[in-house]
């Protein structure tokens, strides 16, 4: 197992509208850093809300409280050499600026993006069709906004390649950044 080639942890954030790819992308990235490093933790977005944030709504303080909680966690885990991975909509850059703040030089942005069209497309639960139709409130994308990321380490367009290229370069990412020893990668782009 190759391992982290300079011992420290980091934070994958993966951000993007629902349906964007956030999830799928995550996942290929965890196979991959499962094989490699021998663990990850993942903090999904869905998951940490119903667990460390039940009870808050989707104002945008308890938006921006739920991603803070996120963000503690994984600074927890990133100072203690710990690779994370983060999938959550994270709607404001503000939130996400805040975490980056917390996390230091180890955060890693990654944007996934796709069109809101697109993903209303992909939408197996009909949850855009909801929010269009006005059933769902305050969903991002549709009734609430999403600020894009300014500056992502990482902007992956999932409307535009492949999940397993999206994947594979947020793991070169890793390789070039230090995070990760180059090895023949059984992503393939």
């Amino acid at each position: 197992m190759a391992g982290t080639a300079n011992g420290r942890g980091f934070t994958l954030w993966f951000t993007g509208l629902s349906g964007s790819g956030k999830s799928t992308i995550s996942e290929i990235v965890e196979l991959e850093l499962q094989a490699r490093l021998g663990g990850v933790e993942v903090l999904d977005g869905d998951v940490v809300r119903t667990n460390l944030s039940k009870g808050l709504g989707f104002s945008r303080e308890d938006r921006d409280t739920n991603i803070l909680r996120i963000g503690f966690v994984s600074n927890l885990l990133t100072r203690n050499g710990v690779g994370v991975i983060v999938s959550a909509i994270s709607p404001f850059r503000e939130a996400r600026e805040d975490v980056r703040e917390m996390i230091g030089e180890d955060f890693i942005e990654v944007f996934i993006d796709a069109p809101v069209e697109v993903c209303a497309e992909r939408d197996v639960k009909g949850l855009y069709a909801k929010a269009y139709s006005g059933e769902i409130a305050q969903f991002t994308g549709v009734s609430d906004p999403y600020e894009a990321p300014e500056n992502p380490e990482l902007h992956v367009h999932t409307d535009r390649e492949p999940k397993e290229e999206s994947a594979a370069r947020v793991i070169e990412y890793l390789e070039k950044n230090g995070y990760l020893t180059p090895v023949e990668s059984s992503v393939k782009g």
